[in-house]
Protein backbone atom coordinates (compact mmCIF):
# COMPACT_ATOMS: atom_id res chain seq x y z
CA UNK A 1 0.00 0.00 0.00
CA UNK A 2 1.18 3.38 -1.12
CA UNK A 3 0.14 6.53 1.52
CA UNK A 4 1.45 10.01 1.46
CA UNK A 5 0.83 13.09 3.20
CA UNK A 6 0.02 16.55 1.36
CA UNK A 7 0.52 19.52 3.25
CA UNK A 8 -1.09 22.61 1.14
CA UNK A 9 -0.27 25.99 2.91
CA UNK A 10 -1.39 29.19 1.67
CA UNK A 11 -1.70 32.81 4.25
CA UNK A 12 -4.96 32.42 5.72
CA UNK A 13 -5.50 27.89 5.26
CA UNK A 14 -3.61 25.09 5.82
CA UNK A 15 -4.64 21.61 4.56
CA UNK A 16 -3.60 18.24 5.54
CA UNK A 17 -4.30 15.42 2.97
CA UNK A 18 -4.01 11.32 3.25
CA UNK A 19 -3.43 9.99 -0.17
CA UNK A 20 -3.74 6.12 -0.22
CA UNK A 21 -2.94 4.30 -3.35
CA UNK A 22 -4.01 7.49 -5.31
CA UNK A 23 -7.37 7.95 -3.70
CA UNK A 24 -7.95 10.65 -1.06
CA UNK A 25 -9.06 8.89 2.47
CA UNK A 26 -8.42 12.67 5.00
CA UNK A 27 -8.79 15.96 4.48
CA UNK A 28 -7.98 18.28 7.39
CA UNK A 29 -8.50 22.40 7.12
CA UNK A 30 -7.20 25.19 9.56
CA UNK A 31 -8.10 28.17 8.80
CA UNK A 32 -6.46 31.06 9.61
CA UNK A 33 -9.34 32.92 11.68
CA UNK A 34 -10.80 29.84 12.96
CA UNK A 35 -8.54 27.33 14.34
CA UNK A 36 -9.80 24.48 16.19
CA UNK A 37 -9.08 24.18 20.13
CA UNK A 38 -9.30 20.43 20.30
CA UNK A 39 -6.70 19.91 22.94
CA UNK A 40 -6.31 23.24 24.44
CA UNK A 41 -6.67 23.56 27.73
CA UNK A 42 -8.13 26.59 29.38
CA UNK A 43 -8.40 28.79 33.17
CA UNK A 44 -11.90 28.80 33.14
CA UNK A 45 -14.38 29.96 35.22
CA UNK A 46 -17.95 27.98 36.16
CA UNK A 47 -20.91 30.27 34.51
CA UNK A 48 -24.02 28.11 36.07
CA UNK A 49 -24.63 24.64 37.73
CA UNK A 50 -27.37 23.23 35.53
CA UNK A 51 -28.61 20.47 38.35
CA UNK A 52 -31.43 19.19 35.46
CA UNK A 53 -28.41 18.13 33.18
CA UNK A 54 -25.94 16.91 35.22
CA UNK A 55 -23.91 19.87 33.47
CA UNK A 56 -22.15 23.31 33.99
CA UNK A 57 -21.34 25.99 31.48
CA UNK A 58 -18.23 27.27 31.84
CA UNK A 59 -16.46 30.34 30.74
CA UNK A 60 -13.16 29.60 28.83
CA UNK A 61 -13.12 33.25 26.64
CA UNK A 62 -14.57 31.53 23.50
CA UNK A 63 -17.37 33.19 21.92
CA UNK A 64 -20.32 30.56 23.36
CA UNK A 65 -19.97 29.43 27.31
CA UNK A 66 -18.23 25.33 26.95
CA UNK A 67 -20.04 22.39 28.35
CA UNK A 68 -18.85 20.32 30.94
CA UNK A 69 -21.07 17.46 32.12
CA UNK A 70 -20.22 15.72 35.43
CA UNK A 71 -19.10 12.26 33.92
CA UNK A 72 -15.88 14.45 32.70
CA UNK A 73 -15.08 16.20 35.71
CA UNK A 74 -12.31 14.56 38.23
CA UNK A 75 -13.23 13.37 41.26
CA UNK A 76 -11.00 12.82 44.18
CA UNK A 77 -10.08 8.80 44.24
CA UNK A 78 -10.99 8.58 40.87
CA UNK A 79 -7.54 9.45 39.06
CA UNK A 80 -6.38 5.45 39.45
CA UNK A 81 -9.33 4.41 37.70
CA UNK A 82 -8.75 6.51 34.27
CA UNK A 83 -7.79 5.12 31.09
CA UNK A 84 -7.63 6.59 27.50
CA UNK A 85 -9.13 5.59 23.93
CA UNK A 86 -6.37 5.63 21.09
CA UNK A 87 -6.12 9.16 21.10
CA UNK A 88 -5.98 9.35 17.16
CA UNK A 89 -9.52 8.86 17.88
CA UNK A 90 -9.28 12.20 19.70
CA UNK A 91 -8.12 13.17 23.55
CA UNK A 92 -9.59 13.36 26.62
CA UNK A 93 -9.59 10.29 29.55
CA UNK A 94 -13.00 8.22 30.44
CA UNK A 95 -13.33 6.27 33.07
CA UNK A 96 -12.50 2.52 32.77
CA UNK A 97 -15.13 1.30 35.05
CA UNK A 98 -18.38 2.59 35.23
CA UNK A 99 -19.45 4.54 39.09
CA UNK A 100 -22.29 6.40 39.84
CA UNK A 101 -21.81 10.16 39.84
CA UNK A 102 -22.40 12.60 42.34
CA UNK A 103 -24.44 15.55 41.28
CA UNK A 104 -23.13 18.03 39.76
CA UNK A 105 -23.38 20.73 42.61
CA UNK A 106 -21.18 18.65 44.75
CA UNK A 107 -18.62 18.65 42.13
CA UNK A 108 -18.83 22.57 41.07
CA UNK A 109 -20.08 25.49 41.78
CA UNK A 110 -21.03 29.01 40.13
CA UNK A 111 -18.30 31.29 39.58
CA UNK A 112 -15.47 28.47 41.05
CA UNK A 113 -12.34 28.51 38.80
CA UNK A 114 -11.66 25.41 37.27
CA UNK A 115 -8.92 24.27 34.63
CA UNK A 116 -10.31 22.03 31.64
CA UNK A 117 -9.50 21.14 28.33
CA UNK A 118 -11.56 20.68 25.40
CA UNK A 119 -12.63 17.66 23.92
CA UNK A 120 -14.99 19.06 21.02
CA UNK A 121 -14.62 22.11 18.82
CA UNK A 122 -17.55 24.30 18.98
CA UNK A 123 -20.44 22.53 16.55
CA UNK A 124 -23.16 24.27 14.98
CA UNK A 125 -25.23 26.12 17.91
CA UNK A 126 -23.25 24.14 20.67
CA UNK A 127 -20.52 25.23 22.63
CA UNK A 128 -17.05 23.57 23.02
CA UNK A 129 -17.49 20.41 25.20
CA UNK A 130 -14.94 19.93 28.52
CA UNK A 131 -13.24 17.70 30.39
CA UNK A 132 -11.07 18.20 33.64
CA UNK A 133 -9.56 15.28 33.31
CA UNK A 134 -6.50 16.63 31.35
CA UNK A 135 -4.11 15.10 28.92
CA UNK A 136 -1.05 15.99 26.83
CA UNK A 137 -0.41 13.79 23.54
CA UNK A 138 3.29 13.31 22.40
CA UNK A 139 4.06 11.36 18.99
CA UNK A 140 4.20 8.33 21.10
CA UNK A 141 2.39 8.91 24.46
CA UNK A 142 -0.11 11.17 25.95
CA UNK A 143 0.72 12.21 29.62
CA UNK A 144 -2.47 11.97 32.16
CA UNK A 145 -0.98 14.85 34.71
CA UNK A 146 -3.88 13.65 37.21
CA UNK A 147 -3.38 9.39 37.30
CA UNK A 148 -0.60 7.09 37.32
CA UNK A 149 -2.32 4.27 35.84
CA UNK A 150 0.25 2.80 32.56
CA UNK A 151 -2.20 2.03 29.51
CA UNK A 152 -1.83 0.46 26.01
CA UNK A 153 -3.41 1.51 22.76
CA UNK A 154 -5.98 -1.45 21.76
CA UNK A 155 -4.71 -0.92 18.04
CA UNK A 156 -1.40 -2.31 19.30
CA UNK A 157 -2.43 -6.22 19.60
CA UNK A 158 0.91 -8.15 20.05
CA UNK A 159 1.13 -9.35 23.49
CA UNK A 160 4.76 -9.71 23.85
CA UNK A 161 4.96 -5.81 22.54
CA UNK A 162 1.72 -4.44 24.66
CA UNK A 163 3.77 -5.53 27.87
CA UNK A 164 7.38 -4.24 26.63
CA UNK A 165 6.26 -1.05 26.01
CA UNK A 166 3.90 -1.19 29.40
CA UNK A 167 7.07 -2.10 31.45
CA UNK A 168 9.76 0.27 29.29
CA UNK A 169 7.17 3.47 30.12
CA UNK A 170 6.11 2.35 33.92
CA UNK A 171 10.16 2.54 34.68
CA UNK A 172 10.21 5.86 33.04
CA UNK A 173 7.19 7.50 34.76
CA UNK A 174 8.19 6.83 38.31
CA UNK A 175 10.24 10.15 38.37
CA UNK A 176 7.25 11.80 37.62
CA UNK A 177 4.37 10.44 38.94
CA UNK A 178 2.58 10.57 36.41
CA UNK A 179 0.30 8.18 34.20
CA UNK A 180 0.65 7.62 30.84
CA UNK A 181 -0.91 6.10 27.50
CA UNK A 182 1.48 4.55 25.16
CA UNK A 183 0.20 5.83 21.37
CA UNK A 184 -0.18 3.06 18.69
CA UNK A 185 2.63 4.86 17.22
CA UNK A 186 5.23 3.39 19.63
CA UNK A 187 4.95 0.10 18.44
CA UNK A 188 8.50 -1.44 18.12
CA UNK A 189 10.31 1.83 19.10
CA UNK A 190 13.33 1.62 21.58
CA UNK A 191 13.47 2.80 24.80
CA UNK A 192 15.35 5.98 23.84
CA UNK A 193 12.55 7.45 21.57
CA UNK A 194 10.21 6.83 24.61
CA UNK A 195 12.22 8.64 26.94
CA UNK A 196 12.82 11.56 24.75
CA UNK A 197 8.60 11.89 25.19
CA UNK A 198 8.77 11.18 28.66
CA UNK A 199 11.08 13.75 29.15
CA UNK A 200 9.43 16.40 26.65
CA UNK A 201 5.80 15.86 28.41
CA UNK A 202 7.34 16.60 32.01
CA UNK A 203 8.47 19.89 30.34
CA UNK A 204 5.11 20.41 28.52
CA UNK A 205 3.05 20.18 32.02
CA UNK A 206 5.46 22.21 34.18
CA UNK A 207 4.94 24.65 31.56
CA UNK A 208 0.76 23.99 31.90
CA UNK A 209 1.31 24.45 35.82
CA UNK A 210 3.28 27.93 35.62
CA UNK A 211 0.91 29.55 33.30
CA UNK A 212 -2.27 28.31 35.11
CA UNK A 213 -0.70 30.18 38.24
CA UNK A 214 -0.42 33.37 36.54
CA UNK A 215 -3.37 33.18 33.63
CA UNK A 216 -6.48 34.57 34.20
CA UNK A 217 -10.06 33.45 33.40
CA UNK A 218 -10.27 32.56 29.77
CA UNK A 219 -6.81 32.16 29.14
CA UNK A 220 -5.52 29.68 26.86
CA UNK A 221 -2.41 28.18 29.30
CA UNK A 222 -1.84 25.12 26.46
CA UNK A 223 -2.23 25.53 23.16
CA UNK A 224 -2.10 22.04 20.74
CA UNK A 225 0.34 22.25 18.00
CA UNK A 226 -0.48 23.92 14.11
CA UNK A 227 -2.16 21.54 11.54
CA UNK A 228 0.55 20.51 9.71
CA UNK A 229 2.62 19.34 13.09
CA UNK A 230 0.23 17.71 14.58
CA UNK A 231 -0.56 16.04 10.92
CA UNK A 232 2.91 14.94 10.87
CA UNK A 233 2.91 13.59 14.96
CA UNK A 234 -0.39 11.77 14.50
CA UNK A 235 -0.19 10.71 10.83
CA UNK A 236 3.30 9.89 10.24
CA UNK A 237 3.92 6.14 10.39
CA UNK A 238 6.66 3.97 8.77
CA UNK A 239 4.33 3.25 5.93
CA UNK A 240 4.44 6.83 4.36
CA UNK A 241 6.29 7.08 1.57
CA UNK A 242 6.40 10.58 1.48
CA UNK A 243 5.45 14.33 3.22
CA UNK A 244 5.06 16.95 0.41
CA UNK A 245 4.60 20.66 1.61
CA UNK A 246 4.55 23.32 -0.99
CA UNK A 247 5.70 25.67 1.62
CA UNK A 248 9.48 26.53 2.43
CA UNK A 249 9.33 27.67 5.66
CA UNK A 250 6.89 25.38 6.41
CA UNK A 251 8.76 22.68 5.19
CA UNK A 252 11.80 23.56 7.25
CA UNK A 253 9.68 23.83 10.21
CA UNK A 254 8.57 20.26 9.45
CA UNK A 255 12.28 18.74 9.01
CA UNK A 256 13.00 20.20 12.24
CA UNK A 257 9.93 18.91 14.29
CA UNK A 258 11.07 15.50 12.79
CA UNK A 259 13.86 15.22 13.29
CA UNK A 260 13.41 16.26 16.99
CA UNK A 261 10.91 13.68 17.97
CA UNK A 262 11.01 10.84 15.09
CA UNK A 263 14.74 11.52 13.57
CA UNK A 264 13.80 7.63 11.18
CA UNK A 265 11.11 9.42 9.24
CA UNK A 266 12.61 12.67 9.18
CA UNK A 267 13.88 12.67 5.50
CA UNK A 268 10.61 11.81 4.23
CA UNK A 269 9.34 15.45 4.57
CA UNK A 270 9.96 17.38 1.08
CA UNK A 271 9.75 20.25 -0.08
CA UNK A 272 7.38 20.59 -2.90
CA UNK A 273 8.52 23.03 -5.72
CA UNK A 274 6.72 21.89 -8.79
CA UNK A 275 4.16 24.42 -11.06
CA UNK A 276 1.13 22.73 -10.70
CA UNK A 277 -0.47 22.85 -7.24
CA UNK A 278 0.06 19.65 -5.44
CA UNK A 279 -3.25 18.90 -4.39
CA UNK A 280 -4.30 19.38 -8.21
CA UNK A 281 -1.25 16.81 -8.89
CA UNK A 282 -3.00 14.19 -6.98
CA UNK A 283 -7.02 15.18 -8.07
CA UNK A 284 -7.12 16.24 -4.23
CA UNK A 285 -9.13 19.23 -5.04
CA UNK A 286 -11.82 17.16 -7.78
CA UNK A 287 -12.42 14.77 -4.24
CA UNK A 288 -12.82 17.71 -2.12
CA UNK A 289 -15.72 18.78 -4.37
CA UNK A 290 -17.04 14.89 -4.92
CA UNK A 291 -17.39 14.90 -1.17
CA UNK A 292 -19.81 17.62 -0.64
CA UNK A 293 -22.32 16.03 -3.07
CA UNK A 294 -25.32 13.28 -1.64
CA UNK A 295 -24.69 10.55 -4.67
CA UNK A 296 -21.56 8.53 -4.46
CA UNK A 297 -21.06 6.51 -7.79
CA UNK A 298 -19.55 3.35 -7.30
CA UNK A 299 -17.75 1.82 -10.08
CA UNK A 300 -20.13 -1.05 -9.93
CA UNK A 301 -22.91 1.06 -11.63
CA UNK A 302 -24.37 1.31 -8.14
CA UNK A 303 -24.31 4.33 -5.83
CA UNK A 304 -24.83 5.57 -1.98
CA UNK A 305 -26.93 8.46 -1.57
CA UNK A 306 -25.61 9.89 1.76
CA UNK A 307 -27.59 12.69 3.94
CA UNK A 308 -26.13 14.37 6.84
CA UNK A 309 -29.02 15.93 9.67
CA UNK A 310 -28.65 16.90 13.40
CA UNK A 311 -29.75 14.06 14.66
CA UNK A 312 -27.60 11.82 12.43
CA UNK A 313 -26.32 10.88 9.10
CA UNK A 314 -28.39 8.36 6.94
CA UNK A 315 -26.39 6.23 3.93
CA UNK A 316 -29.02 4.60 1.13
CA UNK A 317 -27.02 1.97 -0.91
CA UNK A 318 -28.51 1.72 -4.61
CA UNK A 319 -28.04 -0.87 -7.51
CA UNK A 320 -28.33 1.42 -10.15
CA UNK A 321 -27.41 0.77 -13.31
CA UNK A 322 -25.56 -2.19 -11.92
CA UNK A 323 -27.27 -5.52 -13.60
CA UNK A 324 -24.99 -8.16 -12.44
CA UNK A 325 -24.16 -11.73 -14.20
CA UNK A 326 -25.98 -14.11 -12.13
CA UNK A 327 -29.16 -13.59 -10.34
CA UNK A 328 -30.92 -10.71 -7.64
CA UNK A 329 -29.08 -11.83 -4.46
CA UNK A 330 -25.47 -11.99 -6.23
CA UNK A 331 -25.94 -8.81 -7.69
CA UNK A 332 -27.14 -7.08 -4.26
CA UNK A 333 -24.72 -9.06 -2.38
CA UNK A 334 -21.92 -7.72 -4.80
CA UNK A 335 -23.21 -4.07 -4.67
CA UNK A 336 -23.49 -4.25 -0.65
CA UNK A 337 -19.73 -5.65 -0.79
CA UNK A 338 -18.04 -2.32 -2.89
CA UNK A 339 -20.79 -0.10 -1.11
CA UNK A 340 -19.39 -1.22 2.36
CA UNK A 341 -15.81 -0.09 1.29
CA UNK A 342 -17.01 3.02 -0.01
CA UNK A 343 -19.35 3.75 3.14
CA UNK A 344 -16.08 3.45 5.02
CA UNK A 345 -13.79 5.90 2.75
CA UNK A 346 -16.53 8.49 2.76
CA UNK A 347 -17.10 8.11 6.47
CA UNK A 348 -13.53 8.87 7.12
CA UNK A 349 -12.87 11.74 3.96
CA UNK A 350 -15.71 13.49 5.04
CA UNK A 351 -15.30 13.39 8.68
CA UNK A 352 -18.88 12.59 9.76
CA UNK A 353 -19.88 11.34 13.04
CA UNK A 354 -22.24 10.85 15.91
CA UNK A 355 -25.46 8.18 15.20
CA UNK A 356 -24.74 6.47 11.12
CA UNK A 357 -27.40 4.67 9.83
CA UNK A 358 -26.94 3.04 6.64
CA UNK A 359 -29.26 1.03 4.92
CA UNK A 360 -28.02 -1.60 2.66
CA UNK A 361 -29.89 -3.46 -0.02
CA UNK A 362 -31.75 -6.27 1.66
CA UNK A 363 -30.18 -9.95 1.50
CA UNK A 364 -31.67 -13.29 2.19
CA UNK A 365 -28.73 -14.99 2.28
CA UNK A 366 -27.23 -14.54 6.12
CA UNK A 367 -23.40 -15.47 5.11
CA UNK A 368 -24.07 -12.47 2.65
CA UNK A 369 -24.66 -10.40 5.45
CA UNK A 370 -22.11 -11.14 7.43
CA UNK A 371 -19.29 -10.69 4.90
CA UNK A 372 -20.97 -7.54 4.25
CA UNK A 373 -20.93 -6.63 7.55
CA UNK A 374 -16.94 -8.12 8.13
CA UNK A 375 -15.87 -6.07 5.19
CA UNK A 376 -17.46 -2.72 6.80
CA UNK A 377 -15.53 -3.15 10.09
CA UNK A 378 -12.10 -4.14 8.39
CA UNK A 379 -12.69 -1.54 5.72
CA UNK A 380 -13.64 1.01 9.03
CA UNK A 381 -9.84 -0.36 10.91
CA UNK A 382 -7.31 1.96 9.20
CA UNK A 383 -9.85 4.82 10.32
CA UNK A 384 -8.04 7.10 13.28
CA UNK A 385 -11.66 7.99 14.61
CA UNK A 386 -13.50 5.16 17.38
CA UNK A 387 -16.03 3.74 15.06
CA UNK A 388 -18.88 1.10 16.72
CA UNK A 389 -20.70 -1.21 14.39
CA UNK A 390 -23.72 -3.24 15.44
CA UNK A 391 -25.19 -6.11 13.39
CA UNK A 392 -28.17 -5.44 10.67
CA UNK A 393 -31.56 -4.74 12.43
CA UNK A 394 -34.59 -6.34 12.46
CA UNK A 395 -35.59 -3.97 9.60
CA UNK A 396 -32.20 -4.95 7.65
CA UNK A 397 -30.08 -1.51 8.63
CA UNK A 398 -26.76 -1.51 10.16
CA UNK A 399 -26.17 1.03 13.35
CA UNK A 400 -23.17 2.57 13.71
CA UNK A 401 -21.28 4.98 16.06
CA UNK A 402 -18.18 7.38 14.88
CA UNK A 403 -16.36 9.88 17.34
CA UNK A 404 -16.02 13.40 16.19
CA UNK A 405 -14.10 16.11 17.69
CA UNK A 406 -14.46 19.11 14.88
CA UNK A 407 -17.16 19.50 12.23
CA UNK A 408 -18.14 17.18 9.32
CA UNK A 409 -16.25 18.79 6.10
CA UNK A 410 -19.44 19.69 4.65
CA UNK A 411 -20.25 22.21 7.62
CA UNK A 412 -16.40 23.41 7.31
CA UNK A 413 -16.54 24.49 3.67
CA UNK A 414 -20.53 25.02 3.21
CA UNK A 415 -23.37 27.41 4.33
CA UNK A 416 -26.80 27.13 4.42
CA UNK A 417 -28.58 27.91 1.30
CA UNK A 418 -30.25 31.46 1.30
CA UNK A 419 -32.45 30.39 -1.83
CA UNK A 420 -34.66 27.34 0.46
CA UNK A 421 -32.71 28.13 4.32
CA UNK A 422 -31.66 24.30 4.28
CA UNK A 423 -34.46 22.48 2.92
CA UNK A 424 -33.31 21.30 0.06
CA UNK A 425 -35.79 21.84 -1.63
CA UNK A 426 -37.87 25.21 -2.97
CA UNK A 427 -41.39 26.17 -3.67
CA UNK A 428 -42.29 25.46 -7.55
CA UNK A 429 -43.18 28.47 -9.31
CA UNK A 430 -46.52 27.36 -9.79
CA UNK A 431 -46.95 27.12 -5.70
CA UNK A 432 -45.98 30.33 -5.38
CA UNK A 433 -48.26 31.90 -8.43
CA UNK A 434 -51.25 30.76 -6.08
CA UNK A 435 -49.85 32.25 -3.31
CA UNK A 436 -49.11 35.58 -5.25
CA UNK A 437 -53.06 35.38 -5.86
CA UNK A 438 -53.93 34.40 -2.48
CA UNK A 439 -52.27 37.32 -1.08
CA UNK A 440 -54.08 40.18 -3.73
CA UNK A 441 -56.90 38.71 -2.49
CA UNK A 442 -55.90 39.51 0.82
CA UNK A 443 -54.65 42.84 0.43
CA UNK A 444 -57.52 44.15 -1.66
CA UNK A 445 -59.85 43.13 1.12
CA UNK A 446 -57.81 44.88 4.11
CA UNK A 447 -57.11 48.17 2.11
CA UNK A 448 -58.26 50.40 -0.49
CA UNK A 449 -56.58 50.51 -3.72
CA UNK A 450 -57.08 51.00 -7.37
CA UNK A 451 -54.29 49.11 -8.96
CA UNK A 452 -51.72 46.54 -7.29
CA UNK A 453 -48.22 46.37 -8.15
CA UNK A 454 -46.52 42.29 -7.84
CA UNK A 455 -42.59 42.28 -7.33
CA UNK A 456 -41.75 38.86 -7.62
CA UNK A 457 -38.36 36.61 -9.73
CA UNK A 458 -38.03 36.73 -12.94
CA UNK A 459 -39.29 32.47 -12.97
CA UNK A 460 -42.66 33.46 -11.16
CA UNK A 461 -43.45 36.62 -12.99
CA UNK A 462 -43.24 34.83 -16.36
CA UNK A 463 -45.35 31.45 -15.36
CA UNK A 464 -48.27 34.09 -14.40
CA UNK A 465 -47.80 36.18 -17.49
CA UNK A 466 -47.75 33.33 -19.98
CA UNK A 467 -49.80 30.68 -18.06
CA UNK A 468 -52.05 32.25 -16.16
CA UNK A 469 -52.71 35.21 -17.84
CA UNK A 470 -56.12 34.24 -18.33
CA UNK A 471 -56.41 33.83 -14.42
CA UNK A 472 -55.24 37.15 -13.90
CA UNK A 473 -57.82 39.08 -16.13
CA UNK A 474 -60.52 36.91 -14.17
CA UNK A 475 -59.24 38.21 -11.17
CA UNK A 476 -58.78 41.54 -12.24
CA UNK A 477 -62.37 41.41 -13.11
CA UNK A 478 -63.61 39.98 -10.29
CA UNK A 479 -61.65 42.44 -7.95
CA UNK A 480 -62.33 45.60 -10.09
CA UNK A 481 -58.53 46.31 -9.65
CA UNK A 482 -55.63 46.52 -11.65
CA UNK A 483 -52.89 44.17 -11.59
CA UNK A 484 -49.41 44.75 -12.74
CA UNK A 485 -46.64 42.30 -12.86
CA UNK A 486 -42.82 43.63 -12.59
CA UNK A 487 -39.52 40.76 -12.27
CA UNK A 488 -36.96 41.55 -10.01
CA UNK A 489 -33.94 39.56 -10.39
CA UNK A 490 -32.86 40.31 -6.51
CA UNK A 491 -35.99 38.17 -5.92
CA UNK A 492 -35.78 34.61 -5.02
CA UNK A 493 -38.10 31.86 -6.44
CA UNK A 494 -40.09 32.04 -3.11
CA UNK A 495 -40.34 35.80 -2.33
CA UNK A 496 -42.69 38.48 -3.41
CA UNK A 497 -44.56 41.42 -2.31
CA UNK A 498 -47.69 42.87 -3.63
CA UNK A 499 -47.86 46.88 -3.30
CA UNK A 500 -51.29 48.53 -3.31
CA UNK A 501 -51.18 51.77 -5.47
Amino acid sequence: MSEEILVNVTPRETRVAVVENGMLQELHIERGWRRGVVGNIYKGRVQRVMPGMQAAFVDIGLERAAFLHANDVLRPGRAEDLTVEDPAAGPGPVPAVPQPTPPIGELLRDGQEVVVQVVKDPIGTKGARLTTQISIPSRYLVLLPQSKVIGVSARIEDEAERARLKALVGALALAGGHGYIVRTNAEGQPEEALAEDVAYLARAWALVERSVAGAGVGSCVYEDLTLPMRGVRDLMRRVVEKVKVDSRETCDRLRAFAAQYMPGLAEKVEHYAGARPVFDLYGVEDEISRALDKEVPLKSGGYLVIDQTEAMTTVDVNTGSFLGQRNLEETVYRTNLEAAQAVARQLRLRNLGGIIIIDFIDMTDPEHRRQVLRTLEKSLARDHAKTTVYDFSPLGLVEMTRKRTVESLERQLSETCHECGGRGTLKTAETVTYEVFREIVRAVRQFDAERLLVIASPKVVARITEEESATVAELEEFLGKTIRFQADGQYQQEQFDVLLL
